[in-house]
């Protein structure tokens, strides 16, 4: 029951969907749940490839894959997306540590946080038209795949690197601890369980490579930078991996 409650809270936290009242909060909860945000993940992916399969009936690939990516985004309230967009604001420049750290917290976007986002979101597209055109039902067990990935990563992160902002001003606060053993156990057994389920095979391997690579450029970066991560950095961490995935899928 307890794992339910927090599989619940980490719904919660990265998406638009209402919980059951019985669920209630707990500021620890929160900080257990990362272990859930690849289920979380699972299931955003899976309502994706719901539309993108639906689209494809209708549409052809591009117009599928742009609604596809409007469901997710709408489903998460663009919160991954935001975190990726300041991260660009406040790490594109050459800027000191706290000035990096007070762009990230501004709501307003920069010019760097544009183009990020901009070409951000039209590489996950272009990989996603590429793989419907030619293959749609491996495009949807990607779809999948990526989103739940991608969100172990994230949590892959909190496990390597300690929090770099100010832990009483932080928006998540319970958030801004280290995740511990289990909850990177379970959050990674999760994402390769969906792997292997949906697409097994030397492309898996691949992507997990890619996506390995990108939460170890992002802890080298992280430390070099700000000694840490910020909840815009995991939001980063989980685009950037997002679209390592699609883009090991694919590749020729």
């Amino acid at each position: 029951m307890q794992q339910l409650r927090l599989f619940f809270i980490a719904l919660q936290f990265l998406t638009r969907c209402p919980v059951p009242r019985w669920v209630g909060y707990e500021p620890a909860w929160l900080q257990q749940s990362a272990r859930w945000f690849p289920a979380v993940g699972t299931l955003v992916g899976a309502v994706a490839a719901g539309v993108l399969w639906a689209s494809l009936q209708l549409w052809p690939p591009a117009v599928a894959v742009l609604l596809s990516m409007a469901a997710s985004v709408w489903l998460t309230g663009g919160f991954h997306e935001d975190g990726w967009a300041d991260s660009c604001d406040g790490l594109g420049g050459a800027v000191s540590r706290e000035r990096a750290l007070a762009i990230m917290k501004d709501s307003r976007i920069g010019s760097y946080g544009a183009l990020g986002l901009t070409l951000m979101l039209g590489l996950k597209a272009a990989c996603l038209v590429a793989l419907a055109s030619v293959q749609p039902a491996l495009a949807v067990a990607v779809l999948v795949f990526a989103h739940t990935a991608s969100r172990a990563a994230a949590v892959t992160l909190m496990r390597l690197l300690p929090y770099a902002g100010d832990v009483e001003h932080a928006k998540a606060k319970p958030l801004a601890t280290q995740a511990d053993g289990v909850t990177l156990a379970v959050a990674l057994g999760w994402a390769l369980s969906i792997g292997l389920l949906l697409v097994p095979g030397a492309r898996l391997c691949a992507a997990l490579l890619a996506i390995a690579a990108v939460v170890l450029w992002m802890r080298r970066w992280l430390r070099r930078r700000l000694g840490g991560y910020t909840g815009d950095n995991l939001g980063a961490c989980q685009q950037l991996a997002e679209l390592a995935a699609l883009l090991a899928f694919a590749a020729r």
